[in-house]
């Protein structure tokens, strides 16, 4: 005899399955890696250190006063 079996949890099981795979492939095509998220953070450093290495007057800090 066959196993009986509930439609509606075999339907959620396999749209969980698909909707798995779905994201998986997402994550594949648009995710970066850890490494070109430290290499984009440190460009960003270097950038931010570039421009403030710039400047010609420097705010003052918090607390501080200018004269």
């Amino acid at each position: 005899m066959a196993e009986i079996i509930n439609l509606r949890m075999a339907r959620k099981a396999r749209a969980r399955s698909d909707n798995q795979a779905q994201a998986e492939a997402s994550r594949a095509r648009h995710g970066r890696s850890k490494h070109e998220r430290q290499a984009a953070e440190a460009e960003i450093a270097r950038i931010a250190r570039t421009v403030e290495g710039a400047r010609r007057e420097r705010e003052p800090e918090q607390g501080e006063d200018e004269g």
